[in-house]
C-alpha cells in the first residue's frame, strides 16, 4: 500500500478527483491533506470522503522537523501537489526524490515560474495569443516548474476565449487526466503493480 499525502490551497477540485478515483485501488491510500490555507474548501472535500486532513500556515510549513514528523507519522510514500501555492522547501524536495509531483495548468516551459499559478497563467496565455494550452505533470524539483515534465495535454483555444473560457478548457484535462497519470507514474516507479 502506497500512503500518499496531497498538498492543496484552493477549493480542491483536483484533490476530490485524486481521492474519489482511487477510492476503490487496494493498492494506493490518499492517507492526509495539506493545505497552507484554513479556508481553502479542499479541507471540506477531503472531510466529507473520510480522508484526515490539516493545515499547515507557511510558516509552520517551512518548519522541516514539524513536516518530516508529520510525514513519517502518517507514513507518507509519495506527495501530489494539487493547487498548491507554497514554494515546496528544498530539505522536503530531498526527503522525497521522484516522489513528488505538481499539476501546472500551462503547456511548461511556458508560462511557468513564480508568480504562474491559477487565473494568471491563463491570463498569459490569453495575452500571448496562443492557439492552444493545456496541463503539464511534471517532477517537482528546486528549480520552481522546473522538474522533469512527466506528461502534457493540449486543448485549442480560439482568439474569442477569455482567461475563464482558457481556464475552464484546460480544467476539463485536470479531471480525465490527472489521477491517471499519477496511477501511471506510481507503477512505473514501482510503487504499485
Amino acid at each position: 500500500m502506497v500512503n500518499i499525502a496531497i498538498f492543496v490551497s484552493g477549493s480542491g477540485s483536483n484533490c476530490e478527483n485524486i481521492i474519489r478515483y482511487f477510492q476503490q485501488n487496494n493498492e494506493v491510500n490518499i492517507a492526509l491533506v495539506i493545505s497552507n490555507k484554513a479556508d481553502a474548501y479542499a479541507l471540506t472535500r477531503a472531510k466529507n470522503l473520510n480522508v484526515p486532513s490539516i493545515v499547515l500556515p507557511k510558516a509552520e510549513f517551512n518548519d522541516r522537523t514539524k513536516v518530516l514528523n508529520l510525514m513519517k507519522e502518517n507514513k507518507i510514500d509519495f506527495i501530489v501537489l494539487a493547487g498548491f501555492l507554497l514554494i515546496i522547501p528544498d530539505w522536503l524536495i530531498d526527503a522525497y526524490p521522484k516522489r513528488m509531483l505538481n499539476l501546472h495548468p500551462a503547456l511548461l516551459p511556458k508560462f511557468g515560474g513564480i508568480g504562474m499559478y491559477g487565473h494568471h497563467v491563463h491570463e498569459a496565455v490569453r495575452k500571448a495569443n496562443e492557439t492552444e494550452t493545456g496541463m503539464t505533470v511534471h517532477w517537482v524539483s528546486n528549480v520552481c516548474d522546473g522538474g522533469e515534465i512527466i506528461a502534457q495535454f493540449r486543448t485549442p483555444i480560439t482568439p474569442n476565449d477569455t482567461p475563464n473560457d482558457i481556464a475552464d478548457k484546460e480544467h476539463v484535462l485536470e479531471m480525465e487526466h490527472f489521477p491517471q497519470v499519477i496511477e501511471s507514474v506510481l507503477k512505473q516507479e514501482g510503487l504499485i503493480k
